[in-house]
């Protein structure tokens, strides 16, 4: 059965899709993600679309399930390389992939992982910090 690699880099995991995903394909996707999110940990999960030329309806629930399941097990999802083609598809779907940020490319996604979980790390010790103003 085939299989998308799913790479861990530190708090992230990264998948990078080289070839147009048919349904069991991606669903298996879905599956693996939320397994390793759950088995890793992971803070962050950045989804490499720049190889695919089209998304449709399902692929683009599908990373919309992604996303939030991602964040219901406390990690965020930033899909990137989107191109302007998939955009525009998904709009006209009236797919918004609620949960899931987006980034030109790789290395901005990784930079927008890294502020989110930066930003959430902060938080707490900043309630506290206020806290103990009192």
């Amino acid at each position: 059965m085939d299989r998308i690699p799913i790479l861990r880099m530190g708090k992230f995991l990264l998948v990078t899709i080289q070839i147009d995903l048919y349904d069991r394909l991606a669903t298996n996707l879905e599956a693996d993600l939320i397994q390793m999110v759950n088995k890793t940990e992971a803070k962050g999960v950045l989804i490499d679309i720049s190889a695919l030329s089209i998304v449709d309806s399902f692929m683009g629930r599908i990373l919309g399930n992604i996303g939030s399941m991602s964040k219901i097990m406390d990690a965020e999802t930033v899909v990137v390389g989107m191109q302007p083609a998939v955009a525009i598809t998904l709009i006209e779907l009236g797919l918004e992939l609620k949960g899931v940020h987006t980034a030109l490319n790789v290395e901005k996604g990784m930079d927008l992982l890294k502020e989110k979980i930066t930003m959430y790390d902060e938080e707490p010790e900043e309630l506290e910090d206020e806290d103990s103003v009192e």
